[in-house]
């Protein structure tokens, strides 16, 4: 597999959305209300003391990395979840009914959080939407399910947010919007990948049936500069 994907976020940083980065050459990160993510290359020994430098104290971030990471000095780990990376290997003709499926705007970011808050599918903030083509499925006037575009490394781009609310779960919401995601991240010539965590099965089930497979395990250290 590209060893793009060993790296992804370091990778989106300096490529697909380095108009988000923030940092140097070697250290990156987005700001806080567009993703927590930040990135520098894995043999990188000084990255987070670095990092350190950069980042006020109390900052939050999110790293990943396919092999357990020893926490550094300075920061404080919060939270870690185990997860598995996948990469498309469907079909390249997507068909469907996407007709109930809405594009997403700046007036909706509240309502994307408050369903992310009921999902919990990974960290979304204020500004996540800018990294673009958010679209949901609105039952009676309410967003009920929504997916969108995270990380756009080199020729890979990232399907994430992938959520439905819990009373419209079992309706084909997620499938039908991943398929829809598929259809403009192939349009657009890209290769769709994501990220699940490994305990979630009912997720990946509808991964592996839309035609993702098991690219390896990505860690994801949520800490706290100190």
């Amino acid at each position: 597999m590209n060893h793009v994907l060993e790296n992804p976020v370091y990778s989106a940083l300096r490529t697909g959305d380095s108009h988000l980065a923030f940092g140097t050459e070697r250290i990156k990160y987005f700001n806080e209300e567009v993703s927590p993510y930040v990135g520098f290359a894995h043999d990188d020994a000084n990255g987070f003391a670095d990092l350190y430098e950069l980042l006020p104290e109390g900052r939050r971030v999110l790293y990943a990395k396919p092999i357990p990471a020893v926490i550094p000095q300075g920061w404080q780990l919060q939270h870690e979840i185990k997860g598995l990376q996948f990469v498309y290997e469907g079909s390249k003709n997507i068909e469907g009914d996407f007709s109930n499926i809405v594009s997403l705007a700046d007036e909706h970011v509240d309502e994307m959080i408050e369903l992310v808050k009921l999902t919990k599918p990974g960290p979304f903030g204020k500004r996540t939407i800018d990294f673009g083509y958010y679209h949901g499925i609105f039952d009676k006037g309410k967003l009920v399910a929504m997916t969108g575009q995270r990380l756009h490394a080199e020729n890979y781009t990232e399907l994430s947010a992938v959520c439905t609310h819990p009373d419209h779960l079992g309706k084909g919401y997620a499938s039908a919007l991943m398929q829809h995601q598929l259809q403009i991240i192939l349009n657009h010539g890209q290769h769709p990948f994501l990220h699940v965590r490994d305990d979630n099965d009912r997720a990946i089930a509808v991964y592996e049936r839309l035609g993702f497979k098991v690219s390896r395990p990505m860690n994801f250290y949520f800490m706290k500069r100190l």
